[in-house]
């Protein structure tokens, strides 16, 4: 299958040079890589330094405000460097992009053009309307899924691709500011993203990341105009030739139903890895943080996929000093953790963000006292995450060949189904397939595998 891309909507820019710089979410990487395609397909080469783009594209994260400040130190810093000029066209899309808008140009006159997630399809328009008036575009309202309409075949991308199956998220909670910057959720059509991921197998992926804000509460539809649930989808991302793993992210407990659980039971390319952020361990905190399950809810639920697939590795996120969090509040998800000993997850400290419910609650937890958790928490995790490490030393592993070491250029990276690197001795002709490796030696963040075959 192939497909031409059809510029007939799309402006051909002034040749020039563009830069991509990505923060956030494995849905930003999503976007930021199809810009690329976009960019490239209307006529600028791509620079892996922002030093000298005639374009520098930023996509951006609100979910916490260290994110949203990364970003405008980081604008502050290039111009500082002389990087970004009077002719440098500064394009700042994503949360951030949506989230502010208009107050951007007051906050950061540096900046040309903002765009939201929606909007990312109309960057070529507005980079050539921005190049011909010299006059600031903003334009972040879009329908959920008209940027994939509009944008080209996906290029190469290696060996693993993302592909994003809905746009926004309807479920609210009291901390989050992603439904207002992303909007309600939709669900991309069954058979749209079948052809996105043929596209990708043609460019030899094999692991493919299906990605949304809920992804287990996709609601999309097939070419019969009948509803497909995300148990279905994985089913027939399964069936397709050349797809060799699936992974997916980022799954609500209160939408993780048991066809899904059946699907991974019967699926053997679902991996071996799952991320379900439960956010706090106590009922308390999760009826204030709008979660609609409890914490035992949520012990059941890891109960009956360790029954399904009994080698899973579970991961998830945890936010630490929500307003009025108490220490027995803590307590609580401290417990959970030992309960359910999870892999490789991720905590911060809860973050204020304007316009969300939880903004406005009383917050009296110092600071330090915040701090001491978060360190208490991550120690423990930590803990569990070098305990699977541990766990897989002499066991066999079949793995997909990545690409050479970060390290070296003598060793190949390998992803396993549990997503732990493995890095391995190897002729470079096996990048892109799947070997069987046994694990020699655990590293503090990678492992060392031995090839059985090739």
């Amino acid at each position: 299958m192939t497909t031409t891309f059809n510029l007939e909507h799309q402006p051909l820019l002034q040749s020039g040079t563009f830069h991509l710089a990505v923060w956030g979410c494995q849905m930003n990487v999503y976007d930021g890589e199809r810009i690329c395609d976009l960019l490239s397909a209307c006529g600028l080469q791509q620079l892996s330094s922002p030093d000298g783009a005639d374009v520098i594209v930023l996509v951006t994260c609100a979910v916490r405000a260290k994110a949203e400040d990364k970003v405008f130190n980081q604008i502050l810093s290039w111009q500082h460097q002389g990087i970004i000029t009077e002719k440098t066209v500064l394009a700042l899309g994503g949360c951030v992009g949506a989230e502010l808008a208009e107050k951007i140009i007051a906050l950061c006159p540096q900046v040309n053009i903002v765009f939201g997630p929606r909007t990312a399809h109309r960057l070529p328009e507005l980079i050539a309307t921005y190049q011909t008036s010299g006059q600031a575009q903003i334009a972040v309202e879009a329908e959920a899924l008209e940027k994939f309409d509009s944008l080209p075949a996906p290029g190469r991308r290696g060996v693993s691709a993302f592909v994003t199956i809905m746009e926004g998220c309807s479920n609210k909670c009291s901390y989050c500011i992603v439904p207002y910057t992303r909007g309600e959720e939709e669900s991309r059509p069954l058979e749209a993203i079948l052809n996105e991921i043929r596209l990708e197998v043609e460019n030899g992926v094999r692991e493919i990341h299906l990605l949304g804000q809920n992804v287990n509460s996709y609601r999309g539809s097939d070419s019969a105009g009948r509803l497909v649930h995300f148990s279905t989808l994985l089913y027939a991302v399964a069936a397709l030739p050349g797809v060799e793993r699936i992974r997916f992210t980022t799954s609500n407990p209160m939408e993780f139903s048991d066809d899904i659980i059946e699907a991974i039971a019967e699926i053997p390319l679902i991996a071996d890895s799952v991320h379900i952020p439960v956010q706090s361990g106590s009922d308390r905190i999760l009826k204030l943080m709008r979660r609609h399950y409890s914490a035992d809810d949520y012990r059941t639920l890891i109960s009956k996929l360790r029954a399904a697939r009994p080698q899973i590795h579970v991961s998830s996120d945890f936010i630490v000093g929500f307003p009025g969090e108490t220490e027995a509040d803590f307590n609580e998800t401290m417990r959970l953790v030992d309960d359910i000993s999870f892999d490789q997850s991720f905590s911060f400290i809860y973050s204020k963000r304007p316009g969300t419910p939880a903004a406005l609650m009383d917050d009296p937890v110092e600071l330090a006292v915040k701090k001491e958790r978060l360190y208490a928490l991550q120690e423990k995790l930590e803990r569990s995450a070098a305990s699977y490490s541990q766990a897989l030393l002499g066991t066999e592993q079949e793995v997909l060949v990545e690409g050479l070491s970060r390290k070296s250029s003598a060793e190949l990276k390998a992803r396993a189904s549990c997503n732990r690197i493995v890095v391995i001795d190897g002729p470079q002709n096996l990048i892109g397939r799947m070997v069987r490796v046994k694990i020699k030696q655990v590293m503090a963040h990678t492992l060392k595998g031995e090839l059985i075959d090739a």
